[in-house]
């Protein structure tokens, strides 16, 4: 009989506070609560059901004594506070030495200039943006002048954005890779490259296309989804998971263009008989609505989430393994349009197991020593797993 887990990254859906949130000047962010008394409160009926508001104060969300499921939350081990240090800290990996970032600074002239000379264009912009504004500011001199627009945000990340039709998809893919070879110097070390194409004629009709395209560094370690895909279990991935993990340990992955849309990939993946994870990132409360500094949307993209979380609740065998999480904060009502260093939720649903209260986790990879326990692997170097706590054995 097959064995199935899903794993769902609400990304940045922090709440509250952890002990080393001061170093990083996020003592006091929340963004789960914050996000609810900022906008009169919020309707979350299933993951309420399954226990987030046990969790931390949610205007509109009652603590519950009765839960579905078990829940808890988890701090961080690793150094940082970004998309890769968490996920991959869901696998067993800790990170140390916190990837560069050059939110504040835009990056160092001598690698812009070195770019330029080994791809043969011209840079503009290099600063930290949204990537739908800054093509409404940069746009039009990118078509004019065939520069590349190069920016960053409070991720680890070098971003190129240029115009498929008048730059070309392929020349995009080509700098990216230049780009990525000069980001493997540890002085301008980021943890992806990503091609950034778009469409239109002006800074009205600019939109960014799906034929993104993420060059990441490799896990620093094997992680469980290598001892998985080792094993020939199923590892699928749904969003971004693929890039995270630059295809190390996946063994099928599907894009997404939006929150609603990984939600009905990996409904539809429920509906398959797969054997091993599913696993899943939903990039957009981060990225449309933390970093832009929207509680509201936020706040829309949530209860629409806990909608799609009801539909894939039906479609869940009795002994499938669900674990819904967050790599880190993002805080809309903060400072700042950067991550937040906070607690993650930890909510674990399986029809044939005893809801508990699994109390606050030391670290991120107990989710990843748990599939692995689950399915008989090797245990990473890190985390500890809440199997036997949530077994009625």
């Amino acid at each position: 009989m097959n064995k199935r887990a899903f794993i769902i990254v609400m990304d940045s859906v922090g709440c509250g506070s952890a002990p080393l949130s001061y170093k990083y000047n996020d003592e006091g962010a929340n963004t789960l609560s914050h996000i609810a008394a900022s906008t009169n409160g919020i309707k979350l009926d299933t993951l309420e059901k399954m226990g987030i508001g046990n969790l931390t104060d949610i205007l509109g969300v009652n603590k519950n004594n009765d839960t579905i499921a078990s829940y808890g939350k988890m701090d961080e081990l690793s150094n940082g506070k970004d998309t890769m240090t968490g996920h991959w800290e869901f696998m067993g990996i800790e990170t140390k030495k916190p990837f560069l970032t050059f939110t504040d600074t835009g990056f160092p002239s001598e690698l812009i200039e070195k770019l330029e000379k080994e791809t043969g264009h011209k840079i503009i912009g290099n600063y930290a943006a949204s990537g739908t504004e800054i093509l409404k500011v940069l746009g039009e001199e990118h078509i004019k002048t065939g520069a590349m627009i190069v920016y960053t945000s409070s991720d680890s990340v070098l971003q190129i954005a240029a115009h498929e039709k008048y730059f070309g998809l392929e020349e995009l893919y080509r700098v990216s890779k230049i780009a990525r070879e000069i980001c493997m110097d540890e002085k301008y070390l980021v943890g992806r490259v990503i091609s950034r194409p778009f469409i239109g004629e002006d800074k009205n009709s600019f939109i960014r296309t799906p034929n993104r395209h993420d060059y990441a560094l490799s896990p620093t370690d094997v992680t469980v989804l290598d001892s998985l895909k080792n094993n020939n279990y199923d590892v699928i991935s749904v969003g971004k998971i693929n890039d995270i993990f630059n295809t190390k340990g996946i063994t099928k992955a599907y894009k997404s263009v939006s929150n609603d849309n990984g939600m009905d990939i990996t409904i539809d993946i429920a509906k398959t008989d797969f054997n091993g994870l599913c696993f899943v990132n939903l990039v957009d409360f981060d990225a449309l609505y933390g970093h832009r500094r929207d509680p509201i949307g936020y706040k829309k993209a949530l209860e629409e989430f806990d909608l799609k979380l009801k539909e894939l609740l039906n479609y869940l065998k009795d002994d499938d393994l669900l674990i819904i999480t967050a790599d880190h904060g993002n805080d809309p009502t903060w400072r700042g349009t950067d991550h937040t260093r906070e607690y993650v939720p930890l909510l674990v649903y399986s029809k044939n197991s005893k809801p508990t209260n699994l109390g606050i986790r030391n670290t991120f990879a107990d989710i990843g020593a748990t599939i692995a326990e689950m399915f008989n692997v090797t245990q990473p170097k890190i985390g500890k797993s809440f199997l036997k706590e949530i077994s009625y054995e």
